[in-house]
């Protein structure tokens, strides 16, 4: 066979893949046509044509495979990307969502998992969870996909079930990664809401220091509030814990004193637990707090302002400097 002939034989393979010809059935018209030539004498060299032959289509047919999947991957790519940031004609998208499993003009939610390293679509942890999650719910209009290193589900918002398995799953495979489930929103811009959510109630819950493996948004819903004026968080954070900075070690460890009393209830022998101390030294610590800043954590008003003002400081990081 010339290069001109083999070359042939490849864009012959691309146009049947593009076409949708089955190979096996192409193959067997390959080898039945050498039937009609094998009385020629020279029956070895016919071999090595049709062997020459098949090797150049089968490779042009697998090109244009592989080509189509790559336009497949990068289109289902720039659809991920439009539905989760908002960057495409609600319209348009809502079009594009059909094509892979979804109905934008229902309700949505969102969960994203993380954990100790990147994930991409391909890997085994991703692909792992999504076989179990379309094998456990199958029918359903679920996507699953990865995003900046982290797992993503969407799925109908009346069926928080999908997303409570998809938390399960993700936590076990990511050896105790986190998951933030975003509310349940309508229409197109819906998946976009409920995505932000769930970012956002990650981020709460690495700055908090939250308890827990699955963080809901409807339960955090409280942190945004308060921090909605970041200045003014910022100036009760300073206006009430500043003076613990005149502290022989620091306004920190006062703080993480406050943290834990309030964690734990405003008990004290729990307080004490959390922070190895006796219960004697947790006392003169927050006797300590009333004195510096004379708001007294047990008295319930002094108590709601120097908790919200510790909230504050977890949030803005101070007294790290970003308050």
């Amino acid at each position: 066979m010339t290069r001109e002939e083999l070359e042939s034989r490849r864009a012959e393979g691309e146009r049947a893949a593009e076409a949708g010809q089955p190979l096996r059935a192409l193959i067997r018209d390959h080898l039945a046509a050498a039937q009609l030539v094998r009385p020629l004498p020279a029956s070895a060299l016919l071999l090595a044509a049709v062997e020459q032959t098949v090797d150049a289509f089968v490779e042009g047919y697998e090109r244009a495979q592989q080509q189509a999947v790559r336009q497949e991957e990068a289109a289902r790519r720039e659809f991920i990307d439009d539905l989760l940031y908002g960057g495409s004609d609600l319209g348009r998208l809502a079009e594009r969502a059909e094509r892979f499993g979804l109905r934008l003009s229902q309700s949505h939610a969102v969960a994203v998992a993380t954990g100790p390293e990147p994930y991409g679509d391909g890997y085994p942890v991703a692909r792992g969870i999504e076989s179990a999650v379309l094998a456990r719910f199958p029918g359903r209009q679920v996507l699953l996909t990865t995003k900046d290193g982290r797992l993503i589900c969407v799925a109908p918002g009346e069926q928080p079930e999908v997303l409570a398995y998809f938390a399960k799953r993700a936590h076990a495979a990511t050896d105790g990664g986190r998951v933030g489930i975003g509310r349940s929103h309508p229409g197109p811009g819906g998946v976009v809401h409920s995505y932000e959510e769930a970012l956002n109630a990650l981020d709460l819950a690495r700055r908090m220091d939250l308890d827990g493996p699955v963080l809901h948004a409807v339960d955090l819903l409280v942190f945004p509030v308060l921090t909605r004026d970041r200045q003014a968080m910022a100036d009760l954070v300073e206006s009430t814990l500043g003076p613990l900075r005149a502290s022989r070690g620091g306004a920190q460890p006062l703080l993480d004193t406050l943290t834990a009393y309030f964690d734990s209830g405003c008990v004290s022998t729990e307080a004490a637990r959390r922070l190895s101390l006796s219960v004697r030294a947790l006392t003169y610590r927050l006797e300590r707090i009333h004195t510096l800043t004379r708001a007294d954590p047990a008295d319930p008003l002094n108590r709601y302002t120097l908790q919200t003002a510790v909230i504050g400081a977890r949030l803005l990081g101070w007294p790290g400097g970003d308050a």
